[in-house]
């Protein structure tokens, strides 16, 4: 089933002359990663096509590569390709029902179907790894520059190839990846994982202003005057989640942001055991079972989230007999 529509997704891309790729609002390396180097590897098998990758600009991430303004122009007999995004109301930038024809790639669990096409793989470890199967797979010809976004993608969803999704097909493909291209992976890291002192200090102030929970909830909502203290913004409050994995008295933990931008909170959410994304749907988000995110109103929907939250992290200890 998987290698037919691989099929038809290479006939769709091989058959259009303008191809909008659009991932999710609220980018991180993964989606980011996987939109350009899909651009950079279309555009390299087919270089008479007009590729555009769009969506907001994360200026955090801008060393994986320019993003392309967006005009109305672009709906006109197009074909869309969505990457690393399970509904609609997520998509950054355009409106999918408008395009002539398009295309799903997302590695979350369905959340509900808009896109003709759909190739949905909640066992990929990243909207990356999937990137390099449909390459690996199909005549798409990839380049070392979307090697190494890719590459990238896959490392910081996985969080360095910690996280449980990462599996045998994950390794498989990234040697493959590395055969083909050649890439240096090990400075990749450099440009993933560097960050200015005042981030460090920043990690600091969360860990001295967490709420722990009984259950082991670990939680802590920080507000703009905070977040300007530190000089940094929410996406970098919520890039913080994954430095505390393997705390021994924290099984699932969450970072909410004021996002004045636009308008609302951000909140991260990482688990090592309750299952999360359950809890984070309730409130408009979701993501996969030990890593979520959400959208939320105000402060009273932080409330409702953590109550829930913690009757997870209650009901995991209570089926595990942890202490």
């Amino acid at each position: 089933m998987t290698n037919r529509l691989l099929k038809t997704i290479y006939k769709k891309i091989k058959k259009y002359d303008t191809i909008v790729i659009a991932r999710h609002v609220g980018p991180d390396p993964d989606a980011l990663a996987s939109q350009i180097a899909l651009r950079n590897i279309i555009l390299n098998t087919f270089p008479k096509k007009k590729v555009y990758a769009v969506g907001s600009p994360a200026s955090k991430f801008k060393y994986l590569g320019i993003l392309d303004k967006f005009s109305e122009e672009m709906y006109d007999k197009s074909l869309l390709i969505t990457v690393d995004i399970p509904d609609k109301a997520r998509v950054d930038g355009v409106n999918p029902d408008r395009f002539k024809e398009s295309i799903k790639i997302d590695h979350h669990p369905f959340v509900e179907k808009f896109c003709k096409y759909e190739w949905i793989d909640d066992t990929a470890s990243s909207a990356a790894q999937m990137i390099m199967e449909l390459t690996f797979n199909t005549k798409l010809v990839i380049t070392k520059e979307a090697a190494e976004k890719l590459f990238i993608g896959v490392v910081a969803d996985t969080n360095r190839f910690l996280f449980y999704y990462t599996t045998p097909k994950t390794l498989d493909l990234i040697s493959t990846l590395i055969k083909k291209t050649g890439i240096d992976f090990t400075n990749l890291y450099e440009s993933l994982y560097l960050r200015p002192f005042k981030e460090v200090k920043f990690q600091g102030y969360i860990a001295n202003n967490m709420t722990i929970t009984d259950n082991g909830l670990a939680y802590i909502y920080i507000k703009e005057e905070t977040l300007k203290r530190y000089d940094v913004d929410s996406a970098s409050a919520g890039n913080m989640v994954n430095n505390f994995n393997y705390i021994e008295e924290i099984i699932a933990w969450a970072v909410f942001s004021e996002d004045k931008n636009n308008g609302n909170i951000r909140g991260s959410i990482r688990s090592r055991g309750p299952i999360i994304n359950k809890a984070a749907a309730m409130f408009n988000g979701g993501g996969h079972i030990y890593a979520s995110g959400v959208r939320l109103k105000d402060e009273h929907e932080i409330e409702g989230l953590i109550e829930e939250l913690n009757k997870s992290c209650l009901e995991y200890k209570e089926k595990n007999q942890v202490s």
